[in-house]
């Protein structure tokens, strides 16, 4: 990477910014490094970065960036592909605060908007009034709207909505010299600079109009350069040159937009194929068919997704036997019996072509959106591959008619064996677009030739099939040079003119369209050949990466962790909104420190501390991340080399340490909760320790949950091993006595482990790893591993009632212990509720509930329940209770997170998080439910948010055991 000045507290451009501005001005060396990327295979040094509160900030940004001769760049979720929004330039990111819906007209279906509101929420605010943005790109759950004006962005569903330009019929926009203009239909309107740019325009369009008419691509999917074509309309709309100007031209304040009522029905068919080209050739006979999308699906990405454990049980609900290849097609509208007559036709058609029975049909709803789920995480889920290779983007946007879908797929299928590759292909069949990412590795000198090579004969291929080059995803860096192969030397210098017009001083996204550099230029690439990771001993194994530094890589910047709304993932960035607290962030914060670009202690020093500060290991990322980033473990191993350089504080020794202190200061519980009763205590604690005064230290028990002598298997009865974690033996022992009530009313005889070495009770080691005590947590690890592999190699199951440290057995043992096998205990280790849905599922549970005085449960899930897919059983046993209605609550983490939440400096963070979802619906929670959460933290924050007791689900089904008179109901 390059870097033209230095960059501290005393640039005059950062000074004068911060004096200026209201929003945040980031200009330090790793804010830098985290805005250097986006989702393409570039790198490339911000000068800054500006996070405007408002709309005056962006003025006197631009004021003042005019002053000091600096280029500006906009950005929003950073979800480009093509580096559109990279550069050595300042950096404007909308995405945090610029958020807001400005105006809002439901009957004649319009809305005007800010640039950085992301799809998903501006769709979710128009619902109620049966109305929805449809340009529905992948990345609606993060993509912002100025961005996707920004890049002329299209969808699944643009066979029947179009692209962006179809569907934003105005802008207010600031130019470089930060005067505002608003663009849209050519009217009567007599500002000068506007009727002059107009005139200016008009004339250009009447001086190429033949050979754009020549040269523009005829295909449905075209976003190369700018909308020239579309200025001899009637009226012309200026608005729809900035569409797609990848922001060179202006600086969008307000979008104005038009709605589309949402169709009331749906319904999805599912085409199985045995070849990609049955697939391909089928597309053009399918669309007459009048679907509202036809997405092709191939079987590289059914594979991937089968092992991602978000997709691996929605894979095997609609896929058939093993196809090369899918087609999901979507027909929608008003009428329901319309809909399904035309799913009926769509498998008629299927046995036509030689394709019978080949049709899965998805109608319901949840079905549908499932599926849908599979094909939207589709780019991430293809870049989950293992290793230095990648399928990388560079050609994916090309669009060719679709009669010559088969034969373009096939010969650029051998323009990838001819260069020793393979590619992945997913994406806009409908329209001829098909997303296509051969695998390279760019840290390979070789295969960086290779891209250029691909790059070149699939232009070329794309060129004799008179398709699109850009169909997409935009030009950025990838794919403006070959602007002027695809559409000739006249149309590229119309494009310079457009430019300049708009742009006199060439501030706006310089490199973009007009004057690009090479897309294989390896000072821009993010591995250019300087790029290595610096030796370091890790201390967990990471050899399923290939190390630690691969595991890392994969994250490739495609900012699922900034979706807002479903899923768990990110709950440090959905308070924050800042991108540093993003698990994008931290990771590319990571990449950067290991490869020695931020500084050779970048890896141990207190800004590195700050990123990952805020991350409280809810594993969401294992989980919902597509490329599976695990954050959480890589938090363990950061801090790991942290403490090493600078030690452990007194507040995490504490926390650390407790299960070893525990059954000390057990027998001093008065002593150990005075703080809770005497608040100068609190405020001492406060004061030298961290531990915030705002919310009681847990509760230390005089009747402790004992260790039980009997550790003998007996004959003749089914056998488990109760595994009673540090904080249910010491802070909630009722949980572990329902727990062993629960199983042996089951009908089991139940072991409660000792350690071998006959000392202090089992912990897991959590404690220690959650603040980097590595070495400790092996120490606590071993001793478990001692106790209970024995049982499992048995084949005796051992059950935990705490999701974090029961879990910890099945996911970090593997990592502290590399060279022993630690499948037997991971394998055999189960939550509760986990274990008794299974033995009743095979018929060995006998366990008799009845009715509870309450009809209604409310569910909320740990967050590592989540992360490993078992928050299914916890429901499935609760159901079992006859009469009980049991309602999972849609939430995130509840902030808590161990210890987090007691740290003075979280506790606000802790809270926000806690009121996003969780403790909103616990309030709106009728006075007679029940409240169940498995997690130690989450009752503990739902009890102080709330003032409402959540229950294990032990004591939930304890309660059960026993019959209750009817009148308690």
């Amino acid at each position: 990477m390059t870097d033209r000045r230095d960059h501290t507290t005393h640039d005059p451009l950062a000074t004068q910014l911060r004096q200026e501005l209201e929003g945040d001005v980031l200009f330090d060396p790793f804010s830098r490094g985290r805005y250097a990327t986006d989702a393409s295979i570039y790198q490339v040094r911000p000068l800054g970065v500006v996070v405007p509160r408002h709309e005056q900030d962006v003025v006197r940004t631009l004021q003042i960036a005019a002053e000091h001769d600096t280029p500006v760049i906009p950005r929003g979720a950073g979800t480009s592909q093509g580096g559109q929004v990279l550069g050595e330039a300042l950096v404007l990111d909308t995405s945090k605060y610029l958020t807001n819906v400005t105006a809002f007209d439901p009957a004649n279906q319009t809305v005007s908007v800010e640039p950085g509101i992301v799809l998903d929420e501006l769709n979710a605010l128009l619902e109620p009034h049966g109305l929805f943005f449809p340009v529905d790109v992948a990345t609606a759950n993060r993509a912002t709207i100025g961005g996707m004006a920004g890049n002329n962005s299209a969808g699944a569903r643009s066979i029947r909505y179009g692209h962006m330009v179809s569907n934003v019929y105005g802008i207010d926009a600031l130019m470089a010299d930060g005067s505002a203009i608003r663009f849209d239909e050519v009217s009567s309107r007599q500002d000068p600079f506007y009727a002059d740019l107009v005139a200016r325009m008009q004339s250009l369009y009447a001086r190429e109009a033949d050979e754009i008419a020549r040269r523009f691509p005829k295909v449905a999917r075209n976003v190369a350069g700018y909308n020239i074509d579309r200025i001899g309309r009637s009226p012309f709309n200026v608005a729809d040159l900035l569409v797609g100007s990848e922001g060179t031209l202006a600086w969008f304040t307000r979008l104005q937009l038009q709605l589309q009522p949402v169709p009331a029905h749906k319904v999805l068919g599912v085409c199985h194929f045995p070849t990609f080209r049955d697939a391909a050739d089928a597309t053009q006979h399918i669309v007459e068919l009048g679907p509202s999308a036809v997405e092709i699906v191939d079987r590289t990405l059914l594979d991937l997704a089968r092992d991602n454990p978000a997709f691996r049980d929605t894979i095997e609900l609609f896929v058939r036997g093993t196809p090369d290849a899918l087609l999901l097609v979507e027909f929608s509208g008003d009428e329901q019996d319309t809909q399904l007559s035309a799913l009926r036709q769509l498998d008629t058609l299927m046995a036509d072509l030689g394709f019978r029975s080949a049709v899965v049909p998805a109608i319901a709803a949840d079905f549908q959106s499932a599926i849908w789920g599979v094909r939207k995480a589709a780019l991430n889920i293809v870049m989950s591959m293992k290793g230095d290779g990648k399928p990388v983007s560079f050609i994916e946007d090309c669009a060719v008619p679709l009669d010559k879908l088969a034969d373009y797929t096939t010969r650029l299928t051998e323009v990838f064996a001819k260069h020793g590759t393979t590619g992945t292909w997913y994406a806009h069949a409908s329209v001829g677009c098909l997303h296509v990412r051969p695998t390279l590795n760019l840290k390979d000198g070789g295969d960086v030739a290779k891209l250029r090579k691909i790059a070149e004969e699939a232009h070329a291929l794309v060129a004799e099939y008179k398709g699109s080059h850009s169909g997409e995803h935009g030009d950025g860096i990838v794919r403006s040079e070959f602007l002027e192969p695809m559409l000739g030397t006249r149309l590229v210098n119309a494009f310079a003119e457009v430019k300049r017009t708009f742009d006199p001083t060439g501030r706006f996204n310089p490199g973009k369209i007009v004057r690009p550099p090479r897309m294989d230029d390896r000072s821009l690439l993010r591995y250019s050949d300087r790029y290595a990771e610096r030796a370091r001993g890790h201390v967990l194994d990471w050899s399923e990466w290939g190390g630690f530094g691969r595991a890392v890589e994969m994250c490739n910047n495609n900012g699922a962790c900034r979706k807002l709304r479903e899923g768990v993932m990110c709950p440090s960035y959905r308070v924050t909104r800042d991108e540093q607290q993003v698990t994008r962030g931290r990771a590319n914060s990571l990449r950067l420190a290991i490869s020695g670009q931020l500084g050779p202690e970048a890896l141990t020093s207190s800004e590195m501390y700050e990123t990952m500060e805020l991350c409280v290991g809810c594993k969401a990322c294992k989980r919902e991340c597509p490329t599976g980033v695990d954050m959480a473990r890589m938090k363990m191993e950061f801090l790991h080399h942290y403490r090493r350089v600078h030690g452990t504080g007194w507040k995490e020794r504490l926390v650390a340490y407790l299960p070893r202190y525990a059954p000390w200061a057990v027998r001093l519980p008065t002593v150990a909760t005075a703080p809770n009763r005497i608040p100068p205590l609190a405020k001492l604690l406060e004061r030298t320790l961290g531990f915030t005064a705002q919310r009681k230290l847990p509760r230390w028990r005089a009747d402790s949950f004992p260790s039980r002598g009997d550790q003998q298997l007996r004959d003749g009865v089914p056998n488990v091993v109760l595994m009673v974690d540090t904080f249910n033996r010491y802070f909630e022992p009722e949980n572990a006595r329902a727990a062993l009530k629960v199983l042996e009313a089951a009908g089991y005889h139940v072991i409660v482990p000792e350690p071998a070495d006959g000392g202090r009770p089992l912990c897991c080691g959590r404690t220690f790893l959650n603040t980097g005590l590595v070495t400790q947590a092996k120490v606590e690890a071993r001793r478990v591993l001692d106790a209970l592999q024995p049982f499992a190699e048995r084949g005796i199951p051992v059950v935990g009632l705490e999701p974090s440290c029961l879990l910890t057995l099945r996911d970090e043992y593997g990592a502290l212990f590399p060279k022993n096998d630690t499948s037997p205990l991971a394998e055999r280790a189960l939550m509760l509720e986990e274990f008794l849905a299974a033995e009743r599922t095979a018929d060995r549970a006998n366990l008799t509930l009845h009715a509870l005085p309450t009809g209604k449960v409310m569910l909320h899930g740990h967050c590592h329940q989540k992360a490993f897919g078992v928050m299914s059983s916890v429901e499935d046993v609760l159901r079992w209770i006859p009469d009980l209605v049991v309602e999972p609550i849609e939430s995130g983490c509840c902030g808590m997170a161990g210890s987090f939440g007691h740290d003075t400096d979280h506790y606000d963070v802790s809270m926000k998080m806690a009121e996003l979802d969780l403790l909103p619906a616990v309030r709106s929670a009728s006075g007679d439910a029940w409240v169940v959460a498995d997690g130690t933290s989450c009752r503990s924050q739902i009890l102080h948010g709330s003032g409402r007791e959540a229950l294990h689900v032990a004591r939930v089904l304890e309660a059960a055991l026993e019959p209750h008179d009817a009148s308690e109901s």
